[in-house]
């Protein structure tokens, strides 16, 4: 794709309401203020205090104790400790779910936004494992989104290291949004959360993108790994979302594995949980996984969905509010042994999906087993209808090339003819 062709005008698929929900979502921020210090206390305290059964190469004692110096007294520290009891009691899928919703998650893009050009960056995705670090009283910690520990070393990010004469104030905790790249052993930063005990969560992400390129650059938290710093960190390289911003992150040579585009909305807050506000998109020029493999890395014939009982036999999505794909009557769930929250694995059959406007008129599902323990959640809408997209009519990048140059040429001021 080059960076300046014109392509044909892009038509909306009507099987979306992304936009209506991404409208949505950008006006219940400017409304909503939540305790945005609190919630990074409790998120950071929870990543380095939590021991994490599911790490057996992380030694428990090499653990610090919870750090106090996060909390408050009174009856702010019992509001301020409840999330972190609370996830130290979890185990198994409901960990996963505790650790996987304190992430700003993706949702798969099954329309282009409007405004994409102007509202919007770009960034390749790195291949790897998504997880939070922490750095704080002297140590720092990575953790993944099933909440096991990925790492536990010394960094030399705000409070990350122990180091002779070095001290910081009681609350210089940090809080970074990451993608561990194991080919070459370095964290790749997406976002910031909280920089030396500052919260982020409710500023821009133009505001937060600024702050991680002028911030971790100075703390040497880029430089090559050393005694006090066993990994390096480095900020994915971003871009306003116009032609040559699209064609960089498309086509531009990186140190990283691709693993599709993000698109970040400006103006979006960082919001918890899966939200239209950042996006992401694959084909097979930059990603190595489009579409969904079995376990043994092939992919099957027909797509394959995870979907959540509910009580009343509908089978629903992950997403908040949960959208209805079909109901499911009380034999056959007597007969599969299924009960309510259970997540049931189902094929796709010929019949298809019929969905408009964020709603499934018809979906052709066959039953194939309850889906592995190991899973704690269904599979989103978007998700859903991505990869169902990708079998049949894909989004493709002249797509998104194209709604770029449709809105160039609606913000062209008209010519004017002159009179002689």
């Amino acid at each position: 794709m080059a960076p300046h062709d014109l392509r044909r005008p892009f038509k909306r698929r009507p099987i979306s309401d992304q936009q209506k929900r991404r409208e949505l979502s950008l006006l219940r921020q400017s409304q909503h203020r939540s305790d945005a210090q609190q919630r990074a206390r409790n998120l950071a305290s929870s990543v380095i205090s939590l021991q994490s059964p599911s790490s057996p190469d992380v030694d428990p004692e090499t653990l610090p104790e919870p750090m106090p110096d996060l909390a408050t007294t009174g009856h702010e520290s019992e509001a301020s400790n409840f999330d972190i009891r609370q996830a130290s009691s979890l185990r198994g899928p409901e960990a996963r779910k505790w650790f996987a919703s304190q992430l700003m998650l993706p949702e798969w893009m099954i329309d282009v936004p409007e405004n994409l050009s102007r509202d919007w960056y770009v960034l390749a995705r790195p291949a790897g494992k998504r997880c939070f670090v922490v750095s704080a009283d002297g140590t720092t910690v990575s953790r993944l989104r099933n909440g096991s520990v990925l790492h536990h070393f010394p960094s030399a990010l705000p409070g990350g290291a122990r180091k002779k004469g070095v001290s910081g104030p009681a609350q210089s905790y940090s809080i970074l949004d990451c993608i561990f790249h194991e080919a070459d052993q370095t964290y790749y930063v997406i976002d910031m959360v909280c920089w030396r005990g500052y919260s982020l969560y409710e500023c821009t992400a133009e505001f937060r993108f600024f702050w991680l390129q002028s911030k971790l650059d100075e703390t040497g938290a880029c430089d090559p790994p050393s005694f006090y710093h066993k990994f390096r960190f480095s900020v994915v390289p971003f871009y306003n979302c116009d032609q040559s911003g699209l064609h960089s992150a498309y086509t531009g040579s990186l140190p990283y594995l691709k693993d599709g585009l993000l698109f970040y909305n400006k103006h979006a807050h960082y919001h918890t949980g899966n939200t239209p506000l950042v996006l992401i998109w694959k084909d097979e020029r930059c990603s190595q996984y489009v579409i969904d493999t079995d376990n043994n890395g092939q992919v099957p014939n027909q797509q394959h969905i995870v979907l959540e009982l509910q009580d009343d036999g509908k089978i629903v999505t992950s997403d908040d509010p949960p959208v209805v794909v079909n109901c499911l009557n009380a034999d056959f769930i007597k007969q599969s042994g299924l009960s309510p929250g259970s997540l049931v694995r189902f094929a796709i059959g010929d019949g298809g999906l019929n969905c408009v406007d964020g709603k499934f008129e018809k979906a052709d599902l066959q039953y194939i087993s309850v889906s592995n323990r190991a899973r704690a959640f269904a599979d989103s809408y978007s998700k859903i209808m991505f990869q169902y997209m990708a079998r049949h009519s894909p989004l493709k990048v002249e797509d998104l090339a194209s709604m770029i140059s449709q809105e160039n040429q609606q913000d062209k001021p008209p010519e004017v003819e002159m009179s002689d």
